[in-house]
């Protein structure tokens, strides 16, 4: 969180999604000046099914937060490895 405020977050968060769409995977950065509360409720509405949480603590500790839509809790996964994990789970579906 935190896109605007966060140059490390805005970068992470950038090079991400250049990332995920150079797969040919659809994705929505939301960049958004809100809280993240209301980021997810809105994401829950329009049915988006996989969620990365991309955070000042989290880059700190070098991981991303990733919950698919139907989890029940949210999984830390490495920086290097998100586009791997993602793309995994999109090939179990």
């Amino acid at each position: 969180m935190g896109y605007a405020k966060s140059e490390a977050v805005k970068t992470a968060a950038d090079a991400l999604y250049a990332d995920l769409k150079a797969s040919g995977i659809d994705v929505l950065l939301d960049d958004r000046s809100e809280r993240p509360g209301i980021m997810f409720a809105e994401m829950e509405l329009i049915g988006i099914p996989h969620r990365i949480v991309v955070g000042d603590r989290g880059l700190g500790e070098g991981k991303l937060e990733y919950k698919g839509r139907t989890d029940t809790e949210a999984t830390m996964v490495p920086v290097a490895e998100i586009g791997a994990f993602l793309k995994a789970k999109l090939c179990a579906h």
